[in-house]
């Protein structure tokens, strides 16, 4: 989508001369008035003339090329600072146990066999990286079916639109999979900026190696704490922890003293490994490593016992005295994928699959989670009903899509050990809601406190759909400041596949007839015409045809540029909040390509809305009918929201990232 294209100039000559990082970091130094007083001064450019951004860009070069040409000259300090700045060092260490991951796991597959295996010596890796559909690969390999093959270029020469496509359905799948993209774009992955992509590639594959420290997944997790209280706990805490947990359960069983706390400092000695292979894996022990004086001689015997349990060499017995805690968490990871040693006892798993959500919720909390990550808050949501019950992460985002309103000086910074200072930031965000005309009938900020997760899906649901008509407000220019409606949505979509020659049409969001795909297929297809590929779209009868159309649509959305959450799921089963979650977000692609005429899909002027009328579809989803069960639906394409209609618009509003 447009959000990662980067920062862009008017002068095609200058944009070449800048990679996207330096770009980025010397736009963030324009703000240094002293300093760039110092560049253009050292350029010999009048300081009387109106400075922009590009005039201090051909100013910086004027200096550079002075300064380089001079042998021996000094540069300036803003260019000393400004060129070191976007120097990054790559770990080699990293990268080469990136590529044996890449080279085991892609090594089967049907397009990359024939570029793999890559060599870790040479820049292979970076060079493969550019036309994107190794890291759409990779991403599929970390979370199943998250792409859909069929949507990926994968010729083997691809023109610059083609290569787009594939980078940007990468970096919206990478989202989608809970990877923080917010300075990474597609010009930065087809330039191969090394740091970046290995960053990138570094959490796709953490996810994937911590994909089942969850308690869904592994219900057997239980066994780590003693009662439903912990339990909460531990459902609420991000996958690094609940594997050190995991670690210290069976080391403090095995008799070892110490606790590990990171992956790091406290295993460099190779004495915890020892421990915990030992005891994961009696088997297979060798006392005699503990015995060993030289660490690297012990995390060398400590990674040929691993083997023997099938873990791949990834790190060096360096990595592991070095401490690299990246390397390490993988390592760790690893043991646990193929040994986790904990118990199969029936009756604490049945009391672990009870504590689980059921699955509309599991998918709403799994919306909500992503959403608010790729919003670039400083604190990274692991489970939705534990991490808000501080307040914190909702006045992070609060603060995000309404910036000014949180009032910082009455919020506490988690950790927080007084309960109290919980219910003010949780009052805070119940204030702020209201100012925002969300419709909070009896909600204190105390129902948060106490996880209630209901009303905690239905502020978050609110949230959502708020910042959603805020940016397509922004953006309907002609609109002439009139509000943007879940009709004008609605309406905008139907026109839009009607003036491509198309004939589906779609009577609400909850319309039965959307669950087989069709229609967003040619809503896609009216907004570019070079996204869908048709002879690829099935009629759309079958449940598995449901399955496949729904699962493309997805895939050519995110490469079209749209930035979603939802599930195949949910378009076959034509969950109404995410059915116009899709929909709003490929209308809002739309309209940042401009070039739509005034009329089209516009709020027409019967339909146009006062402040009042706004502030009541805006709450109309009341916290009494949050859940999809227990509110009553909306039975048309226009519904009639007054603030004595208690009904509710099953609406939405695509994760887009705020500029």
């Amino acid at each position: 989508m447009s959000g990662f294209v980067g920062v862009h100039l008017s002068d095609p000559w200058l944009q070449s001369q800048f990679t996207q990082v330096e770009l980025r970091t010397l736009k963030s130094r324009m703000f240094n008035e002293d300093e760039i007083r110092a560049v253009m001064q050292e350029s010999n450019t009048n300081l009387e003339d109106e400075i922009d951004f590009e005039s201090f860009l051909r100013a910086f070069l004027n200096l550079q090329a002075r300064a380089t040409a001079k042998s021996g000259g000094s540069k300036s300090s803003f260019l000393k600072a400004a060129t070191t700045t976007v120097q990054h060092a790559i770990n080699v260490s990293e990268k080469s146990s990136y590529v044996a991951h890449i080279n085991s796991y892609l090594a089967e597959d049907p397009f990359m066999k024939d570029f793999l295996p890559i060599d870790p010596s040479t820049n292979a890796l970076f060079d493969l990286v550019k036309d994107g559909v190794l890291l759409c690969k990779l991403i599929n390999v970390a979370v199943p079916g998250t792409i859909d093959d069929r949507a990926i270029n994968t010729k083997r020469v691809l023109n610059p639109w083609e290569r787009n496509e594939n980078h940007t359905l990468c970096l919206n799948s990478a989202k989608a999979i809970g990877c923080t993209v917010v300075n990474i774009g597609t010009q930065d992955l087809v330039e191969a900026r090394p740091h970046l992509v290995l960053g990138l590639i570094s959490q796709i594959i953490k996810i994937q190696l911590l994909a089942d420290l969850d308690l869904k997944k592994t219900p057997q997790l239980v066994e780590l704490v003693d009662d439903s209280k912990d339990v909460e706990e531990l459902m609420g805490l991000p996958p690094e922890k609940v594997l050190l947990k995991w670690m210290n359960f069976h080391l403090k069983k095995a008799g070892y003293e110490k606790e590990v706390t990171n992956f790091s400092s406290d295993v460099k000695s190779g004495e915890a490994y020892a421990y915990l292979l030992n005891a994961l894996a009696p088997e297979h022990a060798t006392p005699n490593t503990l015995d060993v004086k030289d660490p690297k001689k012990r995390a060398n015997m400590v990674l040929e016992q691993a083997e023997k349990l099938d873990c791949k060499r990834y790190l060096t017995p360096n990595d592991i005295v070095e401490g690299s805690p990246n390397l390490n968490l993988a390592f760790v990871a690893q043991i646990f994928q193929h040994r986790n040693g904990l118990s199969v006892d029936s009756k604490k798993i049945s009391f672990a699959e009870m504590m689980t959500d059921d699955t509309q919720t599991s998918r709403e909390e799994r919306c909500f989670r992503l959403w608010m990550n790729s919003l670039g808050i400083a604190h990274y949501v692991n489970h939705v009903f534990e991490d808000v019950r501080t307040g914190w992460v909702l006045l992070e985002v609060l603060d995000k899509i309404a910036p000014g309103s949180v009032n910082w000086k009455h919020a506490t910074k988690p950790p927080i050990k007084m309960p109290f200072r919980k219910v003010e930031n949780c009052n805070q965000v119940v204030k702020i809601g209201k100012e925002l005309k969300f419709s909070l009938v009896n909600v204190a900020g105390n129902d948060i406190v106490q996880g209630n997760k209901k009303l905690i899906l239905a502020f978050l649901w609110q949230l959502m759909r708020f910042t959603m008509l805020q940016l397509l407000k922004n953006l309907r220019s002609h609109s002439q400041g009139k509000e943007i409606t879940d009709s004008d949505i609605l309406n905008w979509a139907n026109n839009k596949v009607k003036k491509a020659g198309r004939t589906s049409q779609m009577d609400s969001f909850k319309d039965k007839n959307l669950s087989n795909g069709i229609f967003f297929l040619e809503l896609l297809s009216s907004v570019e015409p070079r996204v869908v590929n048709w002879s690829l779209v099935t009629k759309g009868e079958t449940d598995e045809e449901k399955k496949l159309n729904a699962t493309y649509i997805i895939s050519v959305a995110r490469k079209l540029g749209c930035s979603i959450f939802l599930l195949p799921e949910d378009i076959i089963e034509v969950n109404q909040k995410m059915i116009l979650t899709l929909t709003a977000s490929i209308m809002y692609w739309s309209l940042q390509q401009g070039g739509e005429s005034e009329t089209e899909g516009s709020p027409s002027a019967e339909g146009s809305v006062d402040g009042e009328t706004l502030s009541n579809e805006l709450g109309n989803l009341t916290m009494e009918g949050a859940s999809t069960e227990e509110s009553s639906q909306v039975e048309n394409s226009e519904p009639s929201l007054n603030s004595n209609d208690k009904s509710t618009a099953e609406a939405g509003l695509p994760a887009v990232e705020k500029e």
